[in-house]
C-alpha cells in the first residue's frame, strides 16, 4: 500500500520536507537567539545604568568611543558653552516637550553636545534658559549619537532655525562651525528651571520594536515547520486512502477512459 512512497513524485516531496523542516527550525532558532541577545543587552544596560550612577565620573576622552560598555556611564568634562539648539518632540513621563541642547567647547578644540534639561510644551528659544558663562565642568551620562526613526527620535526635516530633530554628529555638523565628539551627554542634574533628561539605551538594543520583530519571526518560522509536517501527513493520508479505494475497486471510473473504451469496439469493427 505504501509503495507509492518510492515513486519519483514522492521522492521529491520527501526530499523537500527533509530540507524544509531543518531550515525552518534553524531560522526560528536564530531569530529566537537574536531576541534573547537583545534581552541580555537590555538587562546589561539596566545594570550598567544602576552601577554607572553610583560610580565616580571619569574623564570623557577615556570613555570614547561610545559602545555597550560605556554608554550610560558618568563622565566629566570642562569647557565653555557655545551654540544652543532645541530638540522638539521629546517626551518625559508622557508629557510632550523639548530638550535644551548646548554645545560645550572643550580644550581639545572639539565640542560636546550637552543636554542641559527638558522643558514642556512647544520648542521656544525665549523660554530656554541661557547657558552659564565662563568655564564650566559638567558631569552626566554618556550617550551614543541618535539615529532618526529609532527610539522615538524624530525623522522629520524642515525644522525652524535653532532646532534639530536628532542629537547626532551627522545632524549637527551642518549647523555648527567646529569639530564634534561622536557622543553627547545628559546632565546628572538639569540646570535650574528644567527637568533632568534620563539616560537611554542606544538604538537597536533592548526591548525596542526590532526585538519584538525577532520574536514574531521566531513564531512564523516554527509555524512554517509545523505547516510542512501537516501538509506531508495530509498528502500521505490522501494517497493511502486512494490506494485502499483502488484495491477495493471503489475508485470512480475516469470519464475519458470510459469514452475511449466505448470507442474501441467501433474502431475494431471497421
Amino acid at each position: 500500500m505504501y509503495r507509492f512512497l518510492l515513486t519519483p513524485r514522492w521522492w521529491g516531496i520527501n526530499v523537500f520536507v527533509l530540507l524544509a523542516i531543518p531550515f525552518c527550525v534553524f531560522m526560528g532558532s536564530w531569530q529566537l537567539s537574536r531576541f534573547e541577545s537583545r534581552m541580555d543587552d537590555h538587562r546589561a544596560l539596566d545594570r550598567a545604568a544602576e552601577t554607572g550612577r553610583s560610580q565616580p565620573a571619569r574623564p570623557l576622552d577615556g570613555m570614547l568611543p561610545v559602545d555597550k560598555a560605556t554608554v550610560g556611564k558618568r563622565v566629566t568634562v570642562s569647557g565653555h558653552y557655545g551654540e544652543q539648539l532645541l530638540v522638539p518632540g521629546r517626551e518625559i513621563e508622557q508629557k510632550s516637550g523639548y530638550y535644551v541642547l548646548t554645545l560645550l567647547r572643550t580644550g581639545s578644540g572639539k565640542a560636546l553636545p550637552v543636554v542641559r534639561g527638558w522643558l514642556p510644551g512647544k520648542a521656544d528659544t525665549a523660554k530656554a534658559p541661557a547657558a552659564p558663562r565662563g568655564e564650566v565642568t559638567v558631569t552626566g551620562a554618556l550617550q551614543a549619537s541618535e539615529t532618526p526613526g529609532d527610539n522615538g527620535v524624530s525623522a522629520r526635516g524642515g525644522l525652524p532655525a535653532g532646532q534639530i530633530g536628532a542629537i547626532s554628529t551627522a545632524s549637527l555638523v551642518n549647523l555648527v562651525p567646529y569639530d564634534l565628539y561622536d557622543a553627547w551627554v545628559t546632565l546628572d542634574t538639569a540646570d535650574p528651571g528644567m527637568t533632568t533628561v534620563p539616560a537611554e539605551a542606544p538604538a537597536n538594543t533592548g526591548l525596542d520594536l526590532k526585538a519584538f520583530q525577532n520574536l514574531g519571526y521566531t513564531g512564523e518560522w516554527f509555524v512554517f515547520a509545523g505547516f510542512v509536517v501537516f501538509m506531508w501527513f495530509r498528502l500521505l493520508r490522501r494517497e493511502v486512502e486512494a490506494a485502499r479505494d483502488a484495491e477495493l475497486g471503489l475508485l470512480a471510473e475516469d470519464p475519458e477512459s470510459a469514452e475511449d473504451a466505448e470507442a474501441s469496439p467501433s474502431v475494431l469493427a471497421r
